[in-house]
């Protein structure tokens, strides 16, 4: 069976139909947004009122796991290698090692001289990208050139007035 296309006639006939959507869609999104307004309000009692009932357990986690350090700390010669298994968890230390360098771009710039000349390259990061803003500022025949397409596309968009529509609620 062939399948026919039913063209229906637009709903909107008039500017005036246009602007009482407009409308309607700017009421609607008010609605929305005290929807979200009031359950992001639960959503952060509920934080709130779960934080402090958890609190005392966090608390006690923390003494807990302070008095196990000392403990351990004082018996560190009595583990087996650096881990002590237990019935209910295992606890030991384990090396860890943190590099630091100076945030400064100066004092980076130095750093990253001294490792090219020390021919330590693969410590360097070099990132390259293209910045797609500047390159739209190209005429097409160019950007073509090298590779890129430029799409123009006339995008529908509408705003509505949510401030004009919350003046006039009562």
């Amino acid at each position: 069976m062939a399948r026919t296309k039913i063209k229906e006639a637009p709903v909107l006939k008039t500017w005036d139909d246009v602007d009482a959507a407009l409308k309607e869609i700017a009421e609607k999104e008010i609605a929305i947004e005290e929807i979200e307004g009031d359950m992001n309000k639960q959503i952060n009692g509920i934080k709130i009122a779960s934080g402090l009932e958890a609190k005392p357990l966090q608390d006690r986690i923390d003494k807990l796991g302070k008095d196990i350090k000392e403990f351990v700390t004082e018996h560190k010669e009595e583990l087996d290698g650096k881990t002590k298994t237990m019935n209910f968890g295992k606890t030991g230390f384990r090396l860890s090692t943190t590099l630091s360098l100076p945030t400064a771009k100066d004092k980076l710039e130095k750093i990253i001289t001294k490792l090219r000349k020390r021919k330590m390259d693969d410590c360097i990061i070099v990132k390259e990208s293209v910045n797609k803003d500047v390159l739209k500022k190209y005429e097409e025949d160019t950007i073509v050139e090298i590779g890129g397409t430029l799409k123009k596309v006339d995008t529908f968009w509408y705003e509505t007035e949510r401030e004009k529509i919350r003046s006039l609620r009562p």
